[in-house]
């Protein structure tokens, strides 16, 4: 018999979700936040992510987001204030007619809580996230990342934008790295260099062949983000990898352009489901952990203050 240690096994990750059930889910929050002049937010928010990760699944049972409209409704305000806050000194500064100063406290306040809200979102939204009755969790250090995150920043500018690559595979290590998985752990062994040669050939190429380079591009960085992704427990891991090719992203992108365009807009719903749905039919998973041996390891953090914030900033959630 062959040895568990060394046994491979494959692992189905899938989307569910369909553009119908999403787009009804869209329709009510959408108007609901307007009825409610922006308030209901948080609770649309929440109905969103508990359909998305409900109809994700891995091994046929479904991720859930514990998340509730009343947790992010409290960030929401914490949210608002801070960011009133920043309005009422950047309006004090314009009354004193010196607005590039304010301007530049503005976006100095921005930086600044960036690093917190990258930070508390992850705590909130892993905490928050469970699969089979396990929770994820994020172990990363606040002080630690905030530190590496200006070392990064200050890096970025001084090389005039050049260091950017690697910044966003040292923000991706960091983060996914301290992903836990009840007692297993994520892993990311990204290259700034790497990525660095594979953006810029991505931009000229695409420039040499008026765009039609671009969905390559697409598939190279997704290829690239998904096959340095690994999970591990012990001695023993799961490896990610990506089966995707330009010709799929082309396929991807044009069909929801049109469906955008052709439905005036109203197609999102199902744009959306087809993308998670495209992804998760694109990833395979292979390795040697039994999904059934993980324990509960993490604990609930409840403040969705960081969230909220990314939210205002617009900022990508990573995984």
């Amino acid at each position: 018999m062959e040895d568990f240690l060394t046994k491979k096994m494959t692992y189905n990750l899938d989307f569910k979700g369909k553009g119908g059930d999403f787009f009804g889910i869209i329709i009510v929050n959408w108007l609901l936040t307007i009825v409610t002049l922006g308030l209901y937010y948080p609770w649309a928010k929440a109905k969103t992510l508990q359909f998305l990760f409900g109809q994700t699944t891995l091994n046929e049972d479904a991720f859930a987001f514990h998340g509730t409209g009343k947790e992010m409704f409290k960030g929401f305000i914490k949210a608002i204030l801070l960011f009133i806050c920043f309005g009422v000194v950047f309006g004090i500064f314009i009354y004193l007619n010196m607005p590039i100063v304010g301007l530049l406290f503005f976006y100095a306040g921005l930086i600044a809580i960036m690093p917190i809200a990258i930070h508390g979102s992850y705590r909130y939204r892993t905490s928050r996230t469970s699969w089979r009755g396990i929770r994820f969790g994020y172990r990363g250090d606040r002080k630690e990342f905030i530190g590496l995150f200006f070392k990064w920043i200050f890096f970025t500018v001084i090389t005039l934008g050049i260091y950017g690559p690697w910044m966003i595979i040292n923000l991706r290590n960091y983060i996914i790295s301290n992903i836990r998985f009840g007692d297993a752990r994520l892993d990311y062994e990204g290259d700034g260099g790497d990525y660095f040669i594979m953006n810029i050939k991505g931009y000229f190429l695409s420039l040499f062949t008026l765009g039609i380079y671009m969905f390559w591009w697409q598939k190279d960085i997704f290829n690239y983000y998904v096959d340095h992704l690994s999970m591990h427990k012990d001695d023993k891991q799961i490896g990610f990898s990506s089966t995707a090719t330009g010709v799929d992203f082309a396929g991807l992108f044009i069909t929801n352009f049109l469906l955008l365009i052709c439905t005036l807009g109203l197609g999102y719903a199902w744009m959306v489901t087809r993308t998670i749905k495209f992804m998760c039919d694109h990833i395979e998973l292979e390795g040697n952990i039994d999904l059934d041996t993980l324990h509960q390891t993490e604990a609930n953090f409840k403040d969705a203050t960081g969230d909220d914030i990314s939210d205002f900033l617009d900022l990508d959630f990573i995984v």
